[in-house]
């Protein structure tokens, strides 16, 4: 029963892959907004998003957080569409649509020659920020989850390592082995901190206890290695700002817990810059 869902959602975003190309980057993310608006809470019902937001007091009520996540899926439509634009935003045509704040931080890593773990969440249209890093000549490993849909995810993974970050390793235990190789061979890591994990420690997030990765936190026991924290928001509809942030640096001699915890605390600070520009829809306390 699911192969015929997954072929049916792939014939639904092919279709509509090939009418945002005809009618252009501002119409396709325009409709993809409204799509999101309107389809999203299909896919995730709004009670469960509400409870996750009530439970980590974002917005002060029910008006509120409800206009959150109609935003979200909002937002989420517009990153649907803009997957079909890609390609124009690692050949520099839609670059100037992206404001960057800490591009000395990435000067000086490249210049160091070290690698560094950078760390981020699902947050807008988090795939630039990938692409950022490897278009300022950071040597990059990017760590992603392959998609539960059979027909899209290999059109996915070509679109990633093309047009995003040629390295990319499938998230599981052989992907922990190749991180390691990557970055003794001084290749730096992009990786998602944000989603629930199935092998990790339980950390404050929001504050509840949620299972998150200790690999930054094991990476920088092992290397004394830096981590980079990297964000992005949509200021405007079609306007992004990415910011780099200054590396963090831990003793190796800390805790893995205390390490995990204000990593979390790093991300639920950058949530709450904008709370419908993050993925509430994921069960990250499940």
């Amino acid at each position: 029963m699911k192969i015929i869902k997954y072929f049916f959602e792939f014939i639904f975003i092919v279709c509509f892959f090939f009418i945002f190309k005809i009618i252009g980057y501002k119409n396709a993310t325009a409709i993809g907004e409204i799509i999101g608006r309107k389809i999203g809470p299909f896919f995730r019902n709004n009670s469960k998003i509400q409870k996750n937001l009530e439970t980590s007091n974002i917005g002060n009520s029910n008006k509120e957080r409800e206009i959150i996540i109609d935003n979200m899926w909002g937002n989420y439509g517009r990153i649907f569409a803009e997957y079909m634009f890609i390609k124009k935003f690692r050949q520099n045509n839609l670059s100037k649509n992206i404001e960057i704040i800490g591009q000395n931080f990435l000067d000086d890593i490249r210049e160091n020659n070290k690698p560094v773990i950078f760390i981020s969440g699902h947050f807008n249209n988090f795939e630039l920020m990938a692409m950022h890093l490897e278009k300022s000549n950071i040597d990059l490993a990017a760590i992603y989850r392959p998609l539960n849909n059979i027909f899209l995810n290999p059109i996915m993974e070509r679109i990633r390592k093309k047009y995003i970050c040629k390295k990319q390793i499938k998230k599981g235990i052989s992907g922990t082995k190749e991180i390691l190789r990557y970055f003794k061979s001084g290749t730096s890591i992009a990786l998602m901190v944000d989603q629930r994990v199935s092998e990790g420690i339980a950390c404050d997030f929001f504050n509840r206890k949620a299972l998150t990765t200790t690999i930054p936190a094991q990476f920088i026991k092992k290397f004394n290695c830096k981590v980079v924290p990297i964000y992005i928001e949509r200021i405007k509809l079609n306007q992004f700002r990415l910011e780099v942030y200054k590396p963090l640096e831990f003793s190796n001699n800390e805790s893995t817990q205390t390490i995990t915890t204000h990593i979390n605390k790093n991300i639920e600070e950058m949530i709450k810059r904008n709370p419908e520009q993050w993925i509430w829809s994921h069960d990250r306390w499940k």
